[in-house]
């Protein structure tokens, strides 16, 4: 099967840091999906492997987490899919990625396609979805439906996260949604999706709230540069107020939430995978129900932008992307 991987960490410039492959077709055992690889998205996590993760001397790894596609074929314990049914997930660290014709995965954190998405469409939502529903629901616990009040700020709004978290937001909570965002382009896309008020990231955050009269927040998801903006956050957040981070700041230092009596909590959607958690089945449902909003017309597709066809020389140009800091929603490819 045709697939795309590396075999050492080098730069995005270098034309060995993605190679296109020519790799065995796995077999599906246990609760495995064999699924055969439409499309896929690209997410700061596979730029962040491919620079930190050489594979062992003489192996490829294979990156890509988002896909959509076609069940080939599934393990003998499976009860939920079967031959021939459209699919769309996020995959796991713990194996290979989706950046291949063919990809095992397990049942537990697979969701039906949306039906009314095309394949490429869908392959944008999965991991971005996952991560913005947990971090939300679980990691904030905010309670869906339309009683809760307060404000919810959203740093990098425009991002992939970002993108799908103003509309989840939006359509179940009665949170006022403040998206960041620094170029007229993105402020507008965070509009577009949602948001009340969209504010400059790269102001101070303070004033900025204070401009459109809402000097402090409850609750707040940090997606980018949390380095540079958590005192200011820490300044907005409000009495008993609540942060949740998904990228890798080098420190962060809880004590100043201690006057506040604020929590921090960390998101990261592979920690059920990964750890094979009694509720990974948990993702399963989780995009069952975005597939539902989907198809009822209650949020969108967060793409950005198409690349073209799945090789090495596409992915190359998506890691690039992500990593000037430039991107817009999702970046997908489709198709070998």
């Amino acid at each position: 099967m045709k697939a795309v991987g590396y075999r050492r960490s080098l730069p995005i410039t270098d034309p060995d840091s993605l190679l296109d492959l020519e790799l065995p077709k796995p077999v599906p055992r246990g609760r495995d999906l064999l699924v055969a690889v439409h499309a896929v998205s690209v997410n700061p996590v596979d730029t962040k492997v491919r620079k930190r993760a050489a594979p062992p001397e003489g192996e490829v790894r294979i990156l890509g987490w988002d896909a959509s596609g076609v069940v080939e074929a599934v393990g003998p314990d499976v009860t939920w899919f079967r031959p021939g049914d459209r699919v769309f997930y996020a995959g796991t660290l713990n194996r290979q990625g989706t950046d291949a014709e063919f990809h095992l995965v397990d049942e537990r954190i697979v969701g039906r396609k949306p039906s009314r998405l095309s394949h490429a469409e869908s392959a944008a939502l999965p991991l971005t979805a996952i991560t913005a529903w947990e971090l939300l629901f679980d990691r904030l616990g905010v309670a869906p439906g339309k009683r809760e009040s307060g404000a919810l700020l959203i740093t990098g709004g425009a991002g992939g996260v970002g993108s799908i978290l103003i509309q989840l937001a939006r359509r179940l909570t009665g949170l006022t949604v403040i998206a960041t965002a620094s170029r007229p382009e993105t402020e507008a896309w965070c509009r577009d999706l949602g948001a009340h008020h969209v504010i400059d990231h790269s102001r101070p955050l303070t004033d900025e709230l204070a401009a459109i009269g809402i000097p402090a927040v409850e609750y707040v998801a940090s997606l980018t540069a949390t380095d540079q903006h958590y005192e200011a956050i820490v300044r907005a957040l409000a009495p008993q107020g609540r942060i949740a981070v998904i990228d890798d700041p080098k420190t962060l230092d809880a004590m100043p939430l201690k006057q506040k009596c604020a929590s921090l909590a960390w998101e990261f959607m592979f920690a059920r995978s990964m750890f094979e958690t009694p509720d990974m089945a948990e993702q399963h449902r989780l995009l069952n129900e975005v597939a539902a909003m989907v198809d009822d017309g209650l949020i969108r597709t967060t793409v950005g932008e198409a690349l073209g066809r799945i090789d090495a020389a596409n992915l190359r140009r998506a890691h690039a992307l992500l990593e000037s800091g430039r991107a817009r929603g999702k970046v997908v490819l489709e198709g070998f």
